[in-house]
């Protein structure tokens, strides 16, 4: 068995498709399909059931899956070893919910592309959970802390999170001073029914029962706050970005989550990731600080 062959194998078990693995090797999907036929006649075994969905890992795919995650962190300490600790190069995707990669993983890859020009960034912003097994992403940033998986986890930074308005929106409607004045104000929120992690919920923190204008994408929801549409939770951080914005009843909504770095169990042995995950650790700790510490002043009540 050559690596060449495992290599295709992970592809299509992390693609779950020969075209999806062909675009990743950049090679045609027939000729993914003919090295796995070739991989499963020398093997003896069946490596991939054929579903509606895609390619599904049979039973003995599922056994050679570990030995084959495995070679590929050798091979990657192998050439790490061999070149040193200068300048990380290479390719990096990192998932990430949508507010977090908008309003700060741009900032951050922009200084770790600067300072290590060898390096390529992907950013992968999805209102969801990333499956690092297959591979979607090389690491991934998490509003909750994983419960299982063979992963390393990471606590990052605490950041918050608060009631925000536009001055237009403000302006126009008479002072906002308690959580009970409120009613009769239009909310910006997530769609309940996509709401991926509980840590998400924050539209119950200020008493309303629904929002009239919502979306799956935070950055959505801060752009129809920023516009005037009404009044949503949102992060700190984010507030910079948006002139206008204020928070509002700050001493009576507030709310602290968390972000959490999660890598493959077996990226642990390469120092290539251990470092990317510390240069990663480092600029978002660094910039939910600068961020929070330019906001503006809270809206008058």
């Amino acid at each position: 068995m050559e690596w060449d062959d495992l290599r295709i194998f992970l592809a299509v078990a992390r693609s779950e498709s020969l075209s999806g693995a062909g675009r990743r090797l950049a090679i045609d999907a027939s000729t993914v399909g003919r090295r796995i036929a070739r991989l499963e006649a020398a093997l003896g075994a069946k490596l991939f059931v054929k579903t509606p969905q895609g390619y599904a890992l049979a039973p003995e795919g599922e056994r050679l899956l570990p030995h084959a995650e495995a070679a590929e962190a050798a091979l990657a300490g192998a050439r790490e070893a061999l070149s040193g600790p200068g300048d990380l190069t290479g390719q990096l995707r990192i998932g990430a919910p949508d507010g977090c990669a908008n309003y700060l993983l741009p900032q951050i890859c922009a200084r770790l592309c600067q300072d290590h020009p060898g390096l390529e960034i992907q950013i992968v912003a999805l209102p969801r959970v990333f499956n690092l097994s297959r591979r979607e992403a090389d690491m991934a940033i998490a509003v909750s802390q994983p419960q299982a998986g063979r992963l390393i986890v990471q606590r990052l930074t605490d950041y918050q999170l608060h009631l925000a308005g536009h001055d237009d929106y403000l302006d126009a409607h008479p002072p906002i001073r308690s959580r009970e004045e409120l009613r009769g104000h239009r909310m910006i929120g997530y769609i309940p029914d996509m709401i991926f992690d509980r840590e998400l919920d924050y539209l119950t923190e200020t008493g309303a029962e629904w929002a009239q204008l919502a979306s799956n994408s935070v950055s959505v929801q801060m752009q129809a706050i920023r516009a005037g549409a009404g009044l949503g939770i949102v992060h700190d951080f984010a507030i910079p970005f948006c002139p206008g914005v204020r928070r509002l009843l700050s001493d009576q909504i507030s709310l602290v989550r968390s972000f959490w770095l999660i890598r493959h169990a077996d990226d642990r042995r390469s120092e290539r990731m251990n470092r990317l995950a510390d240069a990663l650790g480092q600029g978002i700790r660094a910039e939910v600080a600068r961020l929070q510490a330019l906001l503006p002043e809270d809206a008058s009540t």
